[in-house]
């Protein structure tokens, strides 16, 4: 019998919440996900998966018919021409034109891991190539974000010819003008939001110009870059360049660093930038690249790295060193062959990275104060759809881990500015799902309110006159406030199912793997735990409950909630008299001290009541 899932209307009727959670203690629905099981069914009994997989793929719309390649993404069958690219053939024919001659190149990253990676992916190359590639990163609290005319004509009294800028540079006129007055031919890899015009090089490659029709924008810089380099890799080929024994370099090998990068800029893990991290987490498994291997070993990574450990781990590491030390560091750790070096740097980094969780910590209470004070005293009748905190001497290297950590803490887009003592802001700032932040900063750029800007839908960077901050804050209001209220009428937890604490298995964990690796774009399985009873909570590091769960089936199971103590979920997860309680999260592999287990990372709760209406 067919089953009609449309009211006598035509219209699709409302979903009932999973376990009658129409509010939780976060203020969510708890929703399915997938909301007509016959695909799941289609596709378990076509692939003989197993049922929780088949739900998995078929909520994040995965058909029967591309399912068995969506399991195993290979490279070869989504890479595209990279000619596709605006710009692409003219970048790949100066850069190896350069190469050929034997120029002195240079390359020029941003201080992110996306940027780091960029470097390193064309220095290896290069390395490969038996050329030398300059690498220029500048400091982050000295130059700022992005190219500038001082470093163009450092590069060109050391005789570079060519510079090559990766995840900047899109934005960059002035400073491009002045590589041009200094003699330099430079090649931009970006990807960050083009204005209509363009500033003046040889090439400009970025998926995200206004006139390129590749369909890549979600590349992030990594992504870009390695497709550069493919371009110039075919282009020596067509040349003739490699005769006499001289061997192309293995690009595949180099997959681990576009990983890491994509994984970091936090780009929508769907179509090429999903195969970029499946066979990228492979190739980093091998840890042949032994500045990752290094950076592994302090981050205590013991078995198979995943997009967590990308995301979580390294990443951090990586960045530490342009937030809060020298900002060459990442790079150097990501290029470098020697082994003792690497186990030197990857010692360095971690260090910074602890000093940069304390300043983070510090500049976080702060801006919540200044948050809270500003909405206190505000005139406003409700609150704004972006939320700005500023303050002086605050370290610029940490804004961004702070705007971010504002974003999930009120579910808003998030700005933080750090003024320093000539009154100039520099700010970075994270957005939520459905709100285009690097659009609306772009446009602020484009009104003169911004000395510097950019960026892209997720993230944004600026540079500001501390005076005209106010008139910032109310152009970003309006222009985000219908994206805002769009976004918070669709705010809801989207399940992929219920399980027993019994049910909550490595075993599982490990089933759902198969239809990874997941991250922005490609949602990881979260589930409900109905009717849990939390036996005992303590407060762990900075603020995290940990929670040991059981439920009526006698398993056990370790949760934890980072970031909650406060929190209205955090207050649920500590009271001794709350009873049973529905639990929503994610499992996570619990590999500590050799363990092959699983534990929930708890990310919403409810009182184990029918909810009203349901």
């Amino acid at each position: 019998m067919r089953i009609d899932t449309k009211n006598p209307a035509g219209q699709t009727p409302p979903q009932p919440c999973v376990l009658g959670v129409e509010r939780s203690v976060m203020g969510r629905a708890w929703m399915p996900r997938l909301t007509d099981d016959r695909l799941s069914l289609a596709l378990a009994q076509r692939l003989d998966l197993p049922e929780i997989v088949a739900r998995v793929l078929a909520g994040r719309g995965v058909g029967v018919e591309e399912a068995e390649a969506y399991l195993n993404p290979s490279i070869r069958s989504l890479m595209p021409d990279p000619s596709t690219l605006m710009d692409m053939d003219a970048a790949a024919s100066r850069i190896a034109h350069a190469i050929m001659e034997g120029e002195t190149v240079a390359v020029f990253g941003d201080y992110d891991v996306d940027g780091a990676t960029s470097s390193a992916l064309l220095a290896r190359f290069f390395r490969a190539l038996g050329q030398p590639l300059r690498i220029y990163i500048p400091d982050r609290i000295i130059e700022g974000y992005g190219p500038n005319a001082a470093a163009f004509e450092r590069l060109a009294g050391e005789g570079i010819r060519l510079v090559i800028t990766v995840d900047c540079g899109t934005l960059a006129f002035a400073p491009l003008e002045a590589a041009a007055a200094a003699g330099l031919d430079v090649v931009v890899a970006d990807h960050h939001i083009a204005e209509p015009g363009l500033p003046r090089a040889c090439a400009v490659v970025n998926p995200n110009r206004i006139d390129d029709e590749s369909g890549l924008g979600q590349l992030a810089a990594v992504g870009v870059t390695y497709l550069l380099i493919v371009a110039i890799n075919r282009t020596l080929r067509q040349a003739g360049y490699y005769k006499d024994g001289k061997e192309a370099p293995d690009l595949l090998g180099l997959l681990d660093l576009v990983a890491l990068g994509t994984v970091c800029d936090v780009v929508p893990l769907t179509g090429l930038n999903r195969a970029f991290v499946f066979q990228g987490l492979k190739i980093m498994a091998r840890r042949k690249n032994v500045g990752l291997a290094a950076l592994g070993a302090v981050s205590r990574l013991d078995g198979l790295p995943g997009t967590y450990h990308l995301g979580f781990l390294l990443g951090p590491r990586v960045n530490a060193g342009g937030r809060v030390g020298k900002s060459d560091l990442g790079v150097r750790l990501l290029v470098t062959e020697d082994a003792q070096e690497a186990e030197e740097l990857a010692a360095v980094l971690d260090m910074l990275n602890k000093e940069r969780q304390a300043i983070e910590a510090q500049v976080l209470q702060e801006a919540i104060g200044a948050v809270e004070a500003g909405m206190m005293h505000g005139a406003r009748n409700k609150p704004s759809p972006v939320i700005v905190a500023k303050g002086r001497g605050w370290h610029p290297g940490v804004i961004g881990i702070v705007a971010s950590r504002l974003k999930e803490l009120y579910d808003r887009p998030a700005l933080v500015v750090a003024i320093d003592e000539k009154g100039m802001g520099k700010g970075s700032g994270r957005s939520v799902a459905g709100v285009d932040l690097g659009r609306a900063v772009t446009r602020a750029l484009e009104a003169g309110l911004l000395v510097n800007g950019g960026g892209h839908v997720m993230a944004a960077g600026l540079t500001v006159d501390a005076e005209r901050l106010d008139e910032l804050e109310a152009f970003l209001a309006i222009e985000l406030e219908t994206q805002v209220a769009a976004a918070g009428e669709n705010r809801s937890l989207r399940l992929d199912g219920a399980v027993a604490v019994s049910g909550a298995t490595r075993a599982l964990h490990d089933l759902l793997m198969q239809a990874g690796p997941y991250g922005a774009g490609n949602a990881e399985p979260r589930f409900a735990v109905p009717s849990a009873r939390i036996v005992r909570a303590d407060v762990v590091g900075q603020n995290h409950v940990r929670c040991i769960v059981t439920d009526g089936t006698g398993g056990r199971l370790k949760a934890i909630a980072f970031k909650a103590l406060g929190t209205p979920l955090g207050d649920l997860l500590m009271d001794r008299n709350a009873g049973m309680i529905h639990l929503a999260g994610r499992l996570k592999p619990d590999d500590w001290q050799g363990r092959n287990d699983v534990q929930l990372q708890i990310e919403d709760a409810a009182p184990a009541i029918r909810q009203v209406g349901s």
